[in-house]
């Protein structure tokens, strides 16, 4: 049941100076450089950190990326990858990301609103569909990085994380980032950093994304 007015709109002005309606979002509002600014500029866990700096969407959803590069049983297609880099990108658009916990409550208009965003960009960067094996795959590495990110990041306990979070997977050993940035462990990168490594990594799919479907027309 669609539960949000008829008419209802909620300008949002991006970095390039172009404008989305969150609420009535159009696939071409905003370039691909204001989402990667953007999703550097949104953080996790409320924006709490040991650190002086908060953990970015952007870097979580590299490492994401990169862990389930790692634990596929075969090599992930582009739109896979690309499908998993942009997982929480509706947030850059939104301009937050709610804690788990939180959303609930916030109810059924965050989750339409939130829903209208990640279909816009699925339209826009012509992602797959998920499949109820990828679905389950792209969770268990989502619920890894949380905890471990809960764990080293913001500083909640090992029994915390299981007993107040409710986070059953188990935390990671390795940072999945680390040997692909020489960074130091689960450490929070400034935004500046985060949105160059993430606009790097997003323009590198778009263009194998152009490739392939240069390659199906010859």
């Amino acid at each position: 049941m669609n539960t949000m007015p008829q008419r209802a709109s909620a300008w949002m002005r991006l970095p390039s100076g172009q404008r989305v309606d969150l609420a009535n979002p159009d696939p071409y509002a905003w370039s691909d450089n204001d989402l990667s600014l953007r999703i550097a500029r949104v953080y996790r866990w409320g924006g709490e950190s040991m650190y002086p700096e908060p953990l970015s969407v952007a870097q979580h959803s590299l490492a994401v990326l990169e862990l389930r590069r790692q634990w596929a049983v075969e090599p992930l297609t582009v739109g896979q990858q690309l499908r998993e880099l942009l997982h929480d990108a509706e947030e850059a658009l939104l301009g937050f990301d709610p804690i788990s916990k939180l959303k609930p409550l916030l109810g059924v208009p965050l989750r339409e609103v939130s829903g209208r965003l990640s279909e816009a960009i699925a339209i826009r960067y012509q992602l797959p569909d998920w499949t109820k094996e990828e679905q389950a795959a792209h969770k268990r590495v989502d619920v890894a990085c949380a905890a471990s990110e809960a764990l080293y990041c913001v500083g909640w306990s090992q029994h915390e994380i299981t007993d107040v979070l409710g986070i059953r997977e188990p935390v990671l050993q390795r940072d999945p980032l680390t040997r692909l940035y020489d960074c130091e462990p689960w450490r929070p990168w400034p935004s500046a950093l985060a949105y160059e490594r993430f606009h790097f990594e997003f323009v590198r799919l778009l263009v194998a994304q152009d490739r392939q479907q240069l390659a199906k027309l010859a």
